[in-house]
């Protein structure tokens, strides 16, 4: 596979991940799509790349204040225990239930995120009838 094609792919999930949209959602199926890359490397793959653009983010929060410290432990501990959960679990599954899995996955956070457009833009167009 060239490594113009990895690298565009790089390229798109990063900066989708960056404008906070999540690029997973768009790199592992490009990766298994276009690249030919399995699901489970795949997704191994956007675990790593998450790493590092958390971190950044992390610190562009923590430097601006944005970052509340209450109940961080409860927000933790079970992120972290889900997540050992959740990767032993995709270990020994097979890459066609990870793929069906994951389209599922996207259907669903699709579904929601119409949903909350939806929502916003009859609260903006109600706010501009009661401000005429």
């Amino acid at each position: 596979m060239s490594f113009y094609l990895y690298f565009l792919c790089g390229i798109l999930g990063g900066v989708l991940g960056g404008m906070g949209m999540g690029g997973g959602t768009v790199l592992i199926p490009l990766l298994t799509i276009f690249c030919g890359v399995e699901q489970g490397a795949a997704q191994g793959v956007n675990l790593l790349s998450f790493l590092p653009m958390s971190l950044l983010a992390l610190t562009v929060h923590a430097k601006n204040g944005l970052l509340k410290k209450e109940g961080l432990f409860y927000l933790i501990a079970p992120a972290l225990l889900f997540s050992v959960g959740g990767s032993l679990l995709a270990a020994h599954l097979p890459a066609v239930v990870l793929k069906k899995g994951f389209g599922v996955f996207l259907i669903v956070l699709s579904f929601f995120q119409f949903s909350s457009a939806i929502r916003y833009f009859q609260a903006r167009k109600q706010e501009k009838a009661a401000a005429k």
